[in-house]
């Protein structure tokens, strides 16, 4: 897998999925939508952690500088 996001990329996914678990946790959101909200902040951490987004290869998305 080659990384293809870029650092401003990660740093709002990780804001996001961090926004997410503090509503989740403070039971702001809840319920079935708060589940599925707290399943996407897991993914946007993994994703994050890896550099690597596979919705980004069919569209050929790169946010990564070039090296």
């Amino acid at each position: 897998m080659k990384k293809n996001m870029g650092t401003i990329d990660i740093v709002v996914r990780v804001l996001i999925a961090i926004l997410i678990g503090i509503l989740f946790f403070t039971n702001v959101i809840t319920g079935a939508l708060g589940i599925i909200l707290l399943i996407f902040a897991v993914i946007f951490i993994i994703v994050s952690i890896i550099g690597f987004c596979p919705l980004y290869l069919p569209f050929k998305i790169n946010t990564r500088k070039k090296e």
